[in-house]
């Protein structure tokens, strides 16, 4: 990805402070997302870092890893796997909690939705403290999927999220 279009992502990335709460800077992806162009650059990062790789799925972590991972597939050919906050899978899941910075939670996956020795991506927008992350490489794992990467648009390295994937490879497009 040429550097000037990775700086024009950059660009559109608002800080909005005290979000969720306060002391939190949050990283807002909207003027991103609402600009066709820049959303095309985007996806076309995360495609890149695909091309030349035997993947059978995008697995996208909700909310906005769906819009990233989705697009992704798609354009790949391949399945599409929710990654999704407990209580928002209508079949059989299995769950992992993890700790967020600023609480805790739980994320959920069918199943059924990786088959065995299926080789998945893990997509999501944003890579901070990695206990979200690291609970959908868990749950990834034990359903029999084999997690190849781990893709993000936005990576906090200061928060250290990527020592939570350890085993992982790990690939961010912007880092602050």
């Amino acid at each position: 990805m040429p550097s000037d279009s990775i700086e024009k992502l950059r660009a559109a990335v608002r800080d909005v402070p005290d979000f969720p709460k306060p002391g939190i800077i949050f990283k807002d992806i909207t003027p991103i997302l609402g600009n066709g162009k820049l959303f095309r650059v985007a996806i076309e990062a995360f495609l890149e870092q695909c091309r030349g790789q035997e993947i059978d799925k995008i697995v996208g972590i909700d909310a906005r890893g769906f819009l990233f991972g989705s697009a992704v597939a798609y354009d790949l050919g391949v399945g599409f796997v929710p990654l999704r906050k407990k209580g928002r899978l209508p079949y059989r899941t299995e769950s992992a909690k993890y700790s967020l910075e600023y609480g805790e939670a739980e994320m959920e996956l069918h199943v059924d939705a990786i088959e065995r020795g299926e080789k998945i991506v893990l997509i999501d927008d944003l890579l901070a403290t990695g206990g979200t992350s690291a609970s959908a490489a868990t749950l990834i794992r034990k359903v029999g999927g084999v997690l190849l990467e781990a893709q993000f648009l936005i990576e906090l390295e200061f928060l250290h999220g990527r020592q939570k994937l350890e085993g992982t490879p790990v690939v961010s497009f912007l880092k602050y």
